[in-house]
């Protein structure tokens, strides 16, 4: 495991990946470097940018989440097999997406074990210290929430490494214990960090309220979903959440700073940088139209079958989908998309293409803040949890209706569309509104395959009449992705290699 071994004792150089203050450092021993809170801090900022890196949230880690779901496929069929592979179901451990992503985790969980173990030798007092650690535990839990996720078992390190030695045995950790300890550094984080925070890219108490409800949610504890969702929503002003009024507002860089309803967001700078150092985001220009004078290269772009499964009176699928574009000053229609060089003829996203701010060639480099968590998920997070526990309630409906509402408002003109869901619903035709709720709303935000595997709908949604038919999915296989085979090679205390690979 040597790449990982250099990752977690080193906290990497971070070059202007969010708003907070930067100090590039670097790690030997936690008990020996940390003094003070500012020491402490710059660990954790460390961790945040490796979050707005390349390989997790900029374009790797978040391409292969868009890809696995049935909201996105391949629109150039020329671009690098390891996305096609991904997108098809064909991945294997060798998989380019996968040994990217997963090293770029463990230095963000390797970041903050040294913030949280350094802090035993900070001065300050109980609660200066504890809020930064909090910063810190949440983070682990929040890369650790999303490798259970997509590997299943996982090593689950929580120590500052100072020895190749030291993970020379390490194994594979059940689902059962990382969940609980991920849900441990949330409430600790809970207990203290504050209600708010200088900017919506540092965690608050808020934030990992409403990540527990996310985590309680995936398990199966819908008591603890409710709880901590409606916690949330009650203490909305104390917090300072709310709905955005313009649902296109979340998806402009230019407004990114200012937006209420992100809980937790992921912060690009819009540097242009050299490809690989720290802050660069590829997702605009994957998602965006190839052309002459459009630079994007139409690699995750939605079918048209769902682009047709929203309704023409939403606003947001103007929001979310580009179904024109200016083309040597012509505008084209998405149906001539295809035509000289122009990548695929089909709707492409629009959410981060549109408006990526101060950016690079290809719009790369953007100036995005991508809302990790929003408020609008945690109003779906309560409504679902609330219909398991008392079926159809007007509650539910309510936090389901607000949403609603909020996409009335098409840029200050108010729409008709979509209605306010009404009483009479059973719990299962509730169940499926919030779920088609939760596929709108947070459509390619990289939500639905986590949605797909939590609910076992895979051989639903990509079954022959379905969105996305794809034939290679194997219920057995696929709700995991391959661990990456040179860690194997490396370390056979992480064998076996998941089922089906």
């Amino acid at each position: 495991m040597k790449r990982i071994i250099f990752i977690l004792i080193m906290v990497a150089t971070w070059s202007g990946c969010t708003d907070l203050e930067e100090e590039p450092i670097g790690i030997l021993a936690p008990e020996t470097f940390f003094t003070t809170t500012d020491n402490l801090q710059a660990a954790v900022d460390g961790a945040y940018g490796h979050i707005a890196s390349e390989e997790f949230w900029g374009r790797k880690f978040t391409l292969s989440l868009l890809l696995r779901g049935d909201m996105v496929t391949i629109g150039d069929p020329t671009t690098s097999s390891r996305r096609i592979e991904v997108d098809e179901f064909r991945m294997n451990g060798d998989n380019g997406m996968v040994t990217s992503f997963w090293p770029r985790s463990y230095a963000i969980i390797g970041s903050t074990n040294y913030a949280i173990e350094g802090a035993a030798s900070v001065e300050g007092t109980e609660e200066e210290v504890n809020a930064i650690v909090a910063q810190a535990r949440f983070v682990r839990a929040f890369t650790y929430y999303h490798l259970v996720r997509i590997f299943g078992e996982v090593p689950y390190i929580d120590f500052a490494v100072r020895e190749a030695e030291a993970l020379s045995s390490i194994e594979k950790t059940s689902v059962e214990e990382i969940y609980e300890g991920i849900i441990e550094d949330l409430e600790f984080a809970k207990t203290w960090l504050p209600d708010q925070q200088p900017f919506r890219s540092m965690p608050s108490k808020g934030t990992a309220a409403s990540y527990l409800a996310s985590v309680y949610l995936t398990i199966g504890n819908w008591q603890g979903a409710y709880d901590e969702a409606t916690f949330v929503i009650n203490n909305s002003g104390r917090f300072g959440y709310a709905l955005e009024a313009d649902f296109q507002d979340l998806f402009d860089a230019t407004k990114a700073d200012g937006l209420v309803e992100h809980i937790f967001s992921i912060d690009f700078k819009g540097l242009d940088v050299i490809s690989g150092a720290p802050g660069i985001d590829f997702l605009p220009p994957v998602t965006g139209m190839r052309g002459p004078d459009i630079e994007g290269w139409s690699v995750a772009v939605p079918t048209v079958a769902v682009f047709n499964s929203f309704d023409d009176n939403d606003y947001r699928k103007a929001v979310s989908f580009d179904t024109e574009a200016v083309f040597d000053g012509v505008t084209v229609p998405w149906q001539d998309f295809g035509m000289a060089n122009r990548g695929v003829s089909r709707p492409h996203i629009a959410k981060y293409y549109r408006f990526p701010g101060t950016a690079g060639n290809n719009n790369r480099d953007s100036d995005h803040n991508y809302g990790a968590m929003r408020y609008a998920e945690v109003l779906l997070i309560a409504a679902e949890a609330s219909n398991e526990l008392s079926g159809p309630t007007g509650e539910a409906v309510d936090y389901i209706n607000q949403i609603r509402a909020r996409a009335r408002n098409a840029a200050g003109t108010m729409n008709t569309f979509p209605e306010d869901l009404t009483s009479g619903l059973s719990k299962d035709q509730l169940r499926d509104a919030i779920l088609e709720e939760r596929r709108i709303e947070l459509a390619f935000e990289f939500k639905r395959w986590y949605d797909i595997k939590r609910l076992n709908l895979g051989m639903e949604v990509f079954g022959p009449t379905s969105m996305e038919p794809q034939t290679n999915f194997d219920s057995t296989r696929d709700y995991l992705f391959p661990l990456p085979d040179d860690e194997l090679g490396r370390n056979p205390n992480l064998l076996p290699q998941n089922p089906g690979y």
